[in-house]
């Protein structure tokens, strides 16, 4: 396991040979060294409390850095905005990195999250004669198209001896499958956290199924390939404060979860039980990581839910 300072080391030296890439940056993308544009999302937990601290504020501003926080519902609509230059780093899951790169956009993987298996799964109602994986074929499952929590059913499905045409997927962003989960109109729902824990307490929802011993579930830092290659003091700054603040949460997850409740627009008990399910280290892309990446590419590629095979090392940080 990488420690801080080694993961630091690592990925300063990696960013800065980033220009021997040579990819083109979208001709919507217009890098500006005064501004730092971060994208995440409600279950960024780390991100969160950044955010709320300021501290990125403070550190950037005596080098004339403005920071803009950018709020995206999902990673594929995050991976959008990185694409076209609405954003400079943002933090997904790990499948939309792999439909974003089918459909030819433009990043590079700069670090990620120790996985967190357990921050995912898949949701049934409490009363609901489903008890097993298997007893979802020729079910209606609902879930965020690109997301996470795609590869997860997949390799749930196959666990379970099942193809993933066996169910009839429905694609919906979170908010939208929470409503058509309460109302009953679909049968199970395949959610990460805090959505996840939130169900488990408004909704009556049951976990038939988390990621544990079936996905690794990473979290990935990704950049946009111009910044990354120009801004990699601005890169190792944002895990610095990542390590600071993940110590934070795992020092006092009640004390962290009544921070960032309000920014999630959620019960803080809700948060911290989201919380104790994120392992929340960060660390260094290595083959491994990217050995599990392409799995996950290969996997949609059979199924043909992306249009073309990809190479994940083609977005990676050359060595």
């Amino acid at each position: 396991m990488n420690t801080p300072k080694s993961f630091h080391r690592q990925l300063l030296a990696a960013v800065l040979a980033m220009a021997t890439l040579g990819m083109a940056t979208p001709a919507s993308a217009e890098y500006n060294p005064k501004q730092l544009r971060i994208g995440f999302q409600k279950s960024a937990s780390i991100l969160s409390l950044i955010r709320s601290q300021g501290t990125l504020e403070k550190l950037l501003a005596p080098k004339g850095i403005e920071v803009k926080w950018v709020e995206f519902p999902a990673g594929p609509q995050l991976l959008e905005g990185l694409n076209v230059g609405a954003i400079d780093i943002g933090n997904v899951g790990e499948a939309p990195p792999i439909f974003a790169q089918a459909a030819g956009a433009n990043f590079i993987y700069v670090g990620t999250e120790i996985p967190s298996p357990q921050a995912e799964a898949i949701l049934v109602p409490k009363n609901s004669a489903i008890k097993t994986v298997a007893d979802l074929k020729g079910k209606k499952v609902v879930l965020n198209k690109g997301s996470n929590v795609h590869y997860l059913l997949v390799k749930a499905l196959e666990k379970a001896g099942l193809k993933y045409s066996d169910i009839t997927p429905v694609f919906l962003p979170p908010a939208d499958a929470r409503a058509a989960f309460e109302k009953g109109s679909i049968d199970a729902w395949v959610i990460w956290e805090p959505f996840l824990s939130a169900a488990e307490k408004q909704a009556n929802a049951r976990i038939l199924a988390d990621g544990t011993g079936i996905v690794s579930n990473y979290n990935f830092f990704l950049a946009e390939r111009e910044f990354a290659e120009k801004r990699a003091d601005v890169i190792k700054l944002i895990f610095e404060e990542s390590q600071k603040h993940a110590l934070i949460i795992k020092k006092d997850v009640k004390a962290a979860a009544a921070i960032i409740a309000p920014l999630q627009g959620l019960d803080p008990a809700i948060v911290e039980q989201a919380l104790t399910r994120y392992e929340l280290q960060t660390v260094a892309i290595d083959d491994k990581i990217l050995d599990n990446q392409q799995k996950v590419a290969d996997t949609f590629f059979e199924l043909k839910l992306i249009p073309k095979a990809i190479k994940v090392r083609d977005a990676a940080l050359k060595r």
